[in-house]
């Protein structure tokens, strides 16, 4: 794995145009305004400083997950998160007086957050406000819990509402004013259906949120298990980390190298926490400003590092420890193998519970970006709403490729057994095929711009229509190898080069015969990685070339719908 100092020499250069510092900015900035809000909310109901911290825990968390809610979201969230904090506020009362019957609500809850993923992007981000209440939960230290009463739930319900107006507020104005960028729409963000395996199409196997939900399911009951026996005052631990390790785990790979860093910066952060002991006092307002400044520091850093944010969110909990009069210092041990064991139970419930293949992420996020360029390829270049909306799914799916094969450039890092040289290849392999389809987003760019500039001519050039046919074909011979599906009979192995020469505006035909030439030489990275498509069998009945091998003229004004294989 890369060393600390070699990811401390890399931290200056992660974030170039800073755009994560503005973000962290503007989550800070959501934070700190519902704290100021939950103070006054506090004092007014005479409500317990535990309210202030969830409500603290939730701006938090909601900072970052308002980033990606366009303006249709925003509604919907106003609504949502103060039902569920109101739910989580109850949550903590039955977690105190019925111990099992609140854990197995909270494991149920936190997993149906999670299936709610499968019926679409707007379910996903629903699901995601769902759970940032009841991972609050978790954060309070033993014995400075709520009181309980009806009272307390409403007013949760106020705090969560404060803090997603507010949020929403900063979030709009730092997107308008150009601070932060502007998530993608729904559309742009929308999973394609995966390439068919073994001939079993994609939508009668189990889906990946059904499997992430299962996994979260039973690593969750074993956590809360295995806590409330072994360290009855202090079972959150295990169950936080069980909950963290588990979250958004995209693959084995991912749930792997979040679990071991998740240990290892906790680890740090708990060290560096208790060596503080003692230097603040219970209720200490220089602990709240030490608190906040850590936590703007993991909030930066989070994407260069899973192990800064753990370390950092550590060290933060164990300080708020500190500031509630319990010492994290004499709790050391105890905490440490409170994260260890959660975090042993998050990476066994992923790797044997409807575990997800990281080869299998692999090829079906590959598989989708390939799709968003066949959209283009095949798209009316007269229609430019078309050709922009081809163009940013094909950039949004290649960056969520990046995100899923991100753990693979930590485990290809060290030298392995021979034993393990195969999925050392096999990383390597994944880490060139996103290498290549990032070398494809400059050139698809300067094409969509060149098409929406002179649509008209060329669409209408022949030659032009003849290379992007060739491009086309390629880009479907790929998908077909990552799916396993043999090509129809009578597919040529490549096309044919066309003779026509592009005939359009000089400037616009060079940009996009430049950027097709590119695209193709990717391409080819991409057959060496994934192969050629499966050889058919021979008392296969014949079939007629798939269209995408062939790009006819279209008429002014129609839209050839994209042909999702």
């Amino acid at each position: 794995m890369l060393t600390f100092s070699t990811r401390l020499r890399r931290a200056p250069r992660f974030d170039p145009k800073w755009l994560r510092l503005r973000a962290t900015a503007v989550t800070m900035a959501t934070v700190l305004g519902t704290f100021g809000w939950a103070l006054l909310i506090e004092h007014a109901a005479g409500l317990r400083v535990d309210s202030v911290v969830q409500a603290v825990v939730i701006a938090s968390a909601l900072g970052r997950v308002q980033q990606v809610l366009d303006h249709t979201d925003r509604l919907p969230a106003c609504a949502v998160l103060p039902c569920a904090a109101a739910g989580g506020a109850e949550l903590a009362t039955l977690l105190q007086r019925h111990p099992t019957v609140g854990d197995v609500v909270f494991a149920l809850g936190v997993a149906g957050a999670i299936w709610l993923r499968r019926f679409g992007v707007r379910a996903t981000r629903v699901g995601t406000l769902l759970v940032l209440p009841m991972v609050a939960v978790l954060v309070v230290p033993g014995g400075a819990g709520p009181a309980g009463g009806h009272e307390r739930t409403g007013w949760a319900a106020v705090m969560a509402l404060v803090a997603v107006v507010w949020g929403a507020l900063l979030t709009w104005v730092a997107q308008r004013t150009r601070l932060i960028r502007r998530p993608p729409a729904a559309e742009v963000a929308a999973a394609a259906a995966g390439p068919r395996r073994g001939g079993i199409p994609a939508a009668t196997r189990i889906p990946a949120a059904t499997r992430m939900a299962a996994q979260m399911a039973v690593a969750l009951a074993a956590a809360f298990a295995v806590g409330r026996m072994l360290w009855p005052d202090h079972w959150t631990w295990v169950v936080l980390t069980a909950f963290l390790v588990c979250s958004g785990a995209r693959s084995r790979a991912d749930v792997l190298v979040k679990g071991v860093w998740r240990t290892v910066g906790a680890a740090v952060g708990t060290v560096a926490a208790g060596a503080l002991t003692g230097s603040f006092g219970p209720r200490s307002d220089a602990a709240v400003v030490l608190i906040f400044a850590v936590l703007a520091v993991a909030t930066w850093l989070r994407e260069l590092s899973y192990a800064y944010w753990a370390g950092c969110v550590t060290a933060v909990l164990s300080l708020l420890y500190d500031w509630f009069g319990q010492s994290p210092g004499g709790l050391l041990h105890t905490r440490l193998a409170g994260i260890a064991v959660g975090a042993v139970l998050g990476i066994a419930a992923s790797w044997l519970v409807l575990p997800i293949r990281t080869s299998s992420a692999v090829r079906a996020r590959t598989a989708a970006a390939l799709a968003a360029l066949t959209e283009l390829l095949e798209a009316d270049w007269r229609d430019g709403r078309a050709v922009r909306m081809a163009h940013a799914r094909f950039s949004h799916r290649v960056e969520q490729l990046g995100v899923t094969t991100a753990p693979l450039r930590t485990l290809a890092a060290p030298p392995l057994p021979r034993a393990l040289s195969v999925r050392r290849r096999r990383s390597v392999a994944a880490l060139r095929a996103v290498a290549a389809l990032r070398h494809c987003v400059e050139p698809v760019g300067d094409l969509a711009t060149a098409v929406i500039s002179r649509p008209d001519a060329l669409a209408d050039d022949p030659g032009l229509r003849g290379r992007r046919g060739e491009v086309a074909a390629h880009t479907l011979a790929v998908r077909r190898a990552i799916g396993r599906r043999p090509a129809p009979p009578g597919t040529p192995a490549s096309a044919p080069p066309t003779k026509a020469r592009p005939t359009g505006p000089e400037a616009a035909v060079a940009v996009a015969v430049g950027a097709l030439a590119t695209i193709g030489s990717q391409l080819d990275v991409l057959t060496e990685v994934f192969g050629r498509p499966p050889i058919p069998p021979a008392s296969q009945p014949a079939a007629a070339t798939d269209r995408s091998s062939r790009i006819r003229p279209t008429t002014h004004g129609a839209n050839s719908a994209a042909t999702q294989h």
